[in-house]
């Protein structure tokens, strides 16, 4: 228990920009290990097997690719991959094509494959991403030799669908059931962990103690198929106390990478594992243990700042404020002092920084002294009233005379500075030099209150 409390900690410890790093060295590791180990993939690249492929730059690696024994080819683009305890455990293999559809079955008969998860969508991006390989519900269809039935789909979450199918070869019959996975984007990760987490438990009760291989598969056989196999394998190794102090994220995705081509392809998809690794471990841990050892409640917001915001600005800002005193913050030395009290005074946000964000307010002593800000009551000068200002800055459209107010949307508005009353307006389309865009800014500059004609003294010709 102690070493998944550790490791717990140890994971929410973690940078985002330290996993992305972490992410460079595991690609460069994978690429050295791959020449150390004399890794080839020379079978998939040979002129009759190039066409199975479905993807030109993801080729099993010879050493570790299944190879069929009931077919006309012995060649599909598939991997083993060894789990944590002995014996096979994954099949890591690209989604079938038209072409293959026979291959795909064979090696699911060959290995007595009995659970299926898909990981990815029929058609994603307007692409073909597999080809079906099953029937529709209630319905039989043949692959070669192999005449697979549905028997049946449900529907347990909107994420997944399971589908029980029947497959009969040779007058024997077997059940195969596929976990359709709905939510993961191609080269992306779902928005949430817990999905994958509980598909992965499914699929575990599910098997019991089948000793026969698991089959994974997405598109290409790597990204997303390499992410459910890590997680499956973590899984093992913590629940059989096979996980030890120097338990490495790292270096169960290069085990395996050096089964699997680019198992885990992206950098989103290495950081997706740190995320639900612990989710998984809150899970596992009681919940005595939980509150005892850290904050769960944090685990999920990785790489947030350390730095804190004075929890006596946010209270004082949803104070009612007074108008008829002004408070500036005055610098303090950068010396600690103790926490003060409270100003008797709510505060008032100046207008400088009226058009900042709702709900923020930056001081500037924020960067070092963490005692409550000093305040200084100024009042306000006797100025004549203006237009209130809004927390947020406002945008007028100005509208050219010679155009409809529904033709105003060929102006682009720009970003005022700070301390500016005006904004440029920029039209498309200059239709004239008097036209208000014309001059750099909108119209709301009063007429002059004078005469329009000069005064006739001007006129008149000095002698």
């Amino acid at each position: 228990m102690e070493v998944l409390v550790s490791l717990l900690s140890s994971l929410k410890a973690e940078d985002p920009l330290r996993v992305a790093q972490e992410y460079n060295v595991m690609r460069s590791r994978s690429l050295a290990m791959k020449a150390e180990l004399s890794l080839t993939c020379k079978v998939g690249a040979l002129k009759e097997n190039i066409k199975k492929n479905r993807y030109k730059d993801i080729l099993p690696y010879d050493q570790t690719r299944v190879v069929l024994s009931d077919s006309d080819s012995d060649y599909i683009n598939a991997s083993f991959i060894q789990g944590a305890s002995e014996g096979c455990r994954y099949i890591a293999c690209q989604g079938p094509l038209s072409s293959t559809l026979t291959h795909f079955w064979t090696m699911i008969w060959q290995h007595k494959v009995k659970v299926i998860i898909m990981a990815c969508r029929e058609i994603e991006m307007g692409k073909r991403k597999c080809e079906r390989y099953w029937a529709a519900e209630g319905q039989a269809a043949s692959f070669g030799p192999f005449n697979v039935t549905n028997q049946g789909e449900t529907q347990p979450s909107e994420e997944v669908v399971v589908r029980n199918l029947s497959v009969s070869h040779m007058q024997e019959v077997r059940s195969v059931t596929q976990y359709h996975f709905l939510s993961w984007p191609d080269h992306d990760v779902p928005r949430e962990t817990s999905g994958v987490l509980n598909l992965l438990q499914r699929v575990r009760s599910s098997r019991g103690g089948d000793a026969s291989p698991l089959l994974v598969h997405c598109s290409a056989g790597c990204g997303r198929t390499g992410v459910i196999c890590a997680l499956d394998y973590i899984y093992d190794l913590l629940v059989t106390k096979q996980a030890t102090d120097d338990f490495s994220i790292l270096k169960v995705v290069l085990e395996l990478r050096r089964q699997r081509p680019s198992a885990v392809q992206t950098k989103e998809q290495y950081h997706f594992i740190f995320t639900a690794v612990c989710c998984m471990l809150e899970r596992l841990l009681p919940s005595h243990d939980q509150q005892l050892y850290c904050n769960l409640s944090q685990l999920k917001k990785s790489g947030r700042s350390n730095d804190t915001k004075p929890a006596s600005s946010t209270s004082r800002l949803s104070q009612p404020v007074e108008m008829s005193d002004t408070y500036a913050v005055v610098n303090k030395h950068k010396q600690p002092h103790p926490p003060g009290p409270s100003p008797a005074h709510p505060t008032t946000i100046p207008h400088s920084e009226s058009r900042m964000l709702p709900g923020t307010h930056h001081y500037d002593n924020d960067s070092g002294a963490s005692a409550t800000p000093i305040y200084s009551v100024v009042r306000p000068r006797n100025n004549p009233p203006a237009r209130p200002h809004s927390a947020m800055p406002f945008y007028d459209i100005a509208t050219p005379t010679n155009q409809r107010p529904a033709e105003a949307s060929d102006y682009q508005l720009v970003s005022a500075p700070q301390d500016c009353d005006y904004e440029d307006v920029s039209p498309s389309e200059v239709s004239g030099f008097c036209s208000p865009a014309g001059i750099g800014f909108n119209s709301r500059v009063d007429r002059p209150k004078g005469p329009r004609d000069p005064p006739a003294e001007w006129s008149r010709l000095e002698r």
